[in-house]
């Protein structure tokens, strides 16, 4: 008996260290979307609530495990009530009638937040299954197919870096992005605004966006697009399920770089991917470099 509760409390203890573990790292996800950004921060708040639910499921299934190898621990319930007050300072003996209504609401209130993020990930997976499916029609006519870039804030880069026949790092792509974006802040700068207030951008707010895509994993959009067709001096062509195929640098005569813009491929929203023959994934080979 002794032996089975020393390791129940170290499951629950175990339990406890993960969802503070899971806070942690909720919160350096929120840091890393703007909070202007509402369409991200919802599919943040989508994806926080599963990951809650999959821990939640998790420690769960861990504790019914184990009841099912000590059936005939009937102390265990004290076990489990006392780590549960381990963080708690002046609990009073005895809970307030009030207070047990207020817990059975606000987890009624839980149950029906974890539902309503249940049916939008359901809502959203659709979405990207339909994505998936136009992309794979549009790549197959030009004997192209999908090849997944990391979701990690330098997948624009990452997909670039992906095609091109030379060797270069993502914080070089990054670095030479930000240094000609500088040398040429006339011709940029018009395009940029405050995302809270819509005022134009000054000269300084511009020189900091730019320390920003060498200092920081930033998404990189449209302006960086054009800034890395000029460093390249390469075409760059996205292709995308909803709209037509967007092109810069189209004044240089290389075989461009073929990008896939996603609006619901991983849970944060928009993403890049690169491109492969269709060919090679088919037999199973490596990609040739496409320029």
């Amino acid at each position: 008996m002794e032996r089975s509760q020393d390791e129940y409390q170290r499951i629950l203890r175990r339990h406890q260290r993960e969802k503070k573990e899971l806070q942690a790292h909720v919160v350096v996800m929120k840091n890393e979307v703007p909070k202007s950004d509402k369409r991200k921060r919802k599919q943040l708040l989508l994806e926080v609530a599963r990951l809650e639910a999959e821990l939640e499921q998790k420690h769960q299934q861990e504790l019914e495990k184990f009841q099912e190898l000590f059936p005939d621990n009937s102390g265990l319930s004290s076990v489990t009530e006392d780590l549960a007050k381990m963080d708690l300072e002046n609990q009073p003996p005895r809970i307030l009638k009030a207070q047990k209504r207020r817990e059975r609401r606000v987890a009624l209130e839980r149950e029906r937040q974890e539902r309503i993020a249940e049916a939008q990930m359901e809502h959203l997976a659709g979405y990207r299954r339909d994505e998936e499916e136009r992309l794979a029609t549009i790549l197959s006519a030009r004997n192209l197919e999908l090849k997944d870039i990391p979701s990690d804030g330098h997948c624009m880069y990452r997909a670039i870096q992906d095609q091109l026949a030379f060797s270069v790092t993502v914080e070089s792509l990054r670095s030479r992005t930000a240094d000609y974006m500088r040398k040429h802040v006339d011709d940029f700068l018009p395009f940029f605004s405050d995302p809270e207030t819509g005022d134009a951008y000054t000269r300084d707010d511009f020189l900091r966006y730019c320390d920003d895509i060498v200092g920081n994993a930033t998404w990189g959009g449209q302006i960086e697009l054009r800034a890395l067709s000029h460093v390249l001096k390469t075409p760059i062509e996205v292709i995308q399920a909803d709209a037509p195929v967007f092109i810069v640098g189209e004044e240089y005569t290389k075989k461009p770089v073929i990008l896939v813009y996603m609006h619901f491929a991983c849970h944060l929203g928009e993403h890049y991917n690169s491109v492969k023959p269709l060919e090679a994934g088919a037999v199973g080979g490596a990609a040739p470099r496409l320029f």
